[in-house]
This record gives structure tokens, C-alpha cells and sequence, in this order.
């Protein structure tokens, strides 16, 4: 189960990380006006809709709890009143039906969705996991063993697609919103700086308002200057993206690379990554379904933390700002 933000979903994935149902109710239409996620508002309508997307996840084992081996649910990071909703319910739950209970951590259950997308994925590898929360770069060794290389020391890259969207007057989420319009537009148009910092560490707070003081600047704003403007961006972003992670695949010697989180979904870094780590280092990337918040990918990351950590115990405690991957 996923509450973390503003997506209730709920999935049944087994072992062999084969998904058997995944249910997604998305709040982005009743977040899109306040141009972001208002927590007591997610929190709410997770309030609202947990149990039907429960039940709908449970349709293909006719609500038959006892097919199950147990239950997993996200723990953090996240929005606190979201989690305490999931978390809260699951405990439920897990109660009712005699179920043992698996604490999850959200950036963990996107890496892992590789998984799902590549059963036959094995550490060591590199993961560059970017989402509106976290830009992170991290050296996955082992399944117990997850070096974080480096991180965004301000804005992570989704909430930089996010504030750029807002500059150009596109509808939250911004991520998506980009992409499409710099499908339409010229990326060498306008030179944006790529902030590569030493130690696999992001910086988007420069590139953000580079963006705002070229839009000052501009002397017309016709739909192919802001065409021109996102894609100028989306490029500047994405390069910055995969050089850090070029750099961290050679730093690690791994010969397997991971794109993880929602901005993952973003159709220029899929490509560059694959295109800039060609005979370096084998890509997976998973379904776009896969990459925006998904209960699929908490079920992988559930099923390989309970071969190394087990269950755990009652009362579950949630973790808003749970950092550690694992």
C-alpha cells in the first residue's frame, strides 16, 4: 500500500515480482488548482478512497486475505498525514486478518521497481532516483548495503520542472507539462547553465532562476519562444542529470545503471541516459506506470527487504523524513 503523497494505491506483487493487480487513484486534478499537493487535502481524500483501492486490488483473489503471506505499506518519507492514513490502515488491516505487517521506505520501493520492469536485476548497481522530492545518487552494492554518492543540496529536479511549469504558465504537475511543450520547441536556443557540482551533488536552484531572469528578459512570449524556453530547460536539466550519472557509473565500476522516481517518466533522460551510457553500462528504466508513485513498486521493494530484515513489529511507526535506502 502507497500513501506517501498524493496517489492512494494499492497492489498485489508476489516473489518473482510479478504484479498481479495495481491500483492507482490519482489527486492530481484536485491538487492542479493551488498549482501543487496540499497536504491536509491528500490526506483527506487518502481518508476517502484507501478502502475502495484496497478492495479493487484485492478483486483478482475474490478478497481472500488468506492467499496473502502478508501485508506492506509505506513508512516515508512522504507527507506525515499521508503516511499516518496508509500506515493506520494497513495496521488494520494486518490485525484483522492475522497478517504480519512490512514497513517500506517510498525512494527504496522506486529504485526497485527495476525489479519489476528486470527480474534478473542484481546489485551492484547505480541508481539516479529523481522525483519532486529527491534528487539522489546511489551506488546500490547489496540488497543490506546502499551508499548514497551524493545528493541535490536545494531544489530536487521535480520541483524545479514544477516551478519552471508555473514561470511558463503550464498546469501543475510541471514535469509532464514540460515535456509536451518542449516536444515543440528549439533546446539550443537558449543557453542554460548545467549545474554540476563535485561529489555527485545537484544544484537546481541556479538553473531555476536562470530560467525566471530569461524570462524577464524576453522581448516576446509567442507559444515558440515558450516552446523554445521548456525545452531549452527540459535539455539543461537532463544533461546535468546524466552527467552526474556517467560520472558515478565510472567512479563505481558498475556495469548496471538505474533510472528511478517520477521525473524518471520524462522522455529525454530515457533516451540520453541509455544514448550517453551505451557500451558503458546497461540501462533499466521502468515503465512510466512504474515510475510515478505505484503501490507495484513498494511490493517489490517489500518483498526484498523481507529477505534480509523479516516482518516487523506491531505498532509500525511512520518516518516522514526517512533518508537511509534499504
Amino acid at each position: 500500500m502507497e500513501s506517501s503523497c498524493d496517489e492512494t494505491a494499492a497492489a498485489v506483487v508476489d516473489d518473482r515480482f510479478q504484479v498481479w493487480s495495481s491500483v492507482v487513484a490519482s489527486q492530481a486534478s484536485a491538487h492542479a488548482a493551488f498549482g501543487g499537493v496540499v497536504p491536509e487535502l491528500a490526506a483527506r481524500m487518502h481518508l476517502e478512497r484507501i478502502a475502495d483501492v484496497v478492495s479493487e486490488a484485492m478483486v483478482p483473489f475474490k478478497g481472500d486475505w488468506g492467499r496473502l503471506d502478508g501485508i506492506a505499506v509505506t513508512r516515508g518519507p512522504g507527507l506525515v498525514g499521508c503516511l499516518a492514513v496508509g500506515v493506520a490502515y494497513a495496521q488494520g488491516l494486518a490485525v484483522s486478518c492475522g497478517l504480519p505487517i512490512l514497513g517500506v521506505n517510498h525512494m527504496t520501493g522506486h529504485v526497485l521497481a527495476s525489479r519489476i520492469e528486470d527480474p534478473s536485476l542484481e546489485p551492484p548497481f547505480v541508481a539516479l532516483v529523481v522525483s519532486g522530492g529527491h534528487t539522489d545518487l546511489i551506488h546500490y552494492r547489496s540488497d543490506e548495503q546502499v551508499e548514497l554518492l551524493g545528493a541535490t543540496r536545494d531544489d530536487a529536479v521535480g520541483e524545479a520542472f514544477d516551478k519552471v511549469a508555473r514561470m511558463l504558465g503550464l498546469p501543475y504537475p510541471g514535469g509532464p507539462a514540460i515535456d509536451r511543450l518542449a516536444e515543440r520547441g528549439n533546446p539550443r536556443r537558449f543557453r542554460l547553465p548545467r549545474p554540476v557540482l563535485p561529489g555527485f551533488a545537484f544544484s537546481f536552484s541556479g538553473l531555476k532562476t536562470a530560467v525566471l531572469y530569461l524570462l524577464r528578459d524576453l522581448p516576446d512570449r509567442e507559444p515558440q519562444t515558450l516552446a523554445d524556453v521548456a525545452a531549452s530547460f527540459r535539455l539543461a536539466a537532463v544533461e546535468t542529470l546524466c552527467i552526474q550519472l556517467e560520472a558515478a557509473v565510472e567512479h563505481t565500476g558498475c556495469r548496471r545503471a538505474v533510472l528511478a522516481g517520477g521525473v524518471a517518466s520524462n522522455r529525454l533522460l530515457r533516451a540520453m541516459a541509455r544514448e550517453r551510457l551505451q557500451g558503458i553500462a546497461e540501462v533499466t528504466i521502468p515503465a512510466p506506470r512504474l515510475c510515478t508513485d505505484n503501490a507495484a513498486m513498494i511490493g517489490a521493494a517489500a518483498i526484498v527487504r523481507h529477505s534480509t530484515h523479516g516482518f516487523d513489529a506491531q505498532p509500525l511507526d511512520i518516518d516522514p523524513g526517512l533518508r537511509q535506502y534499504g
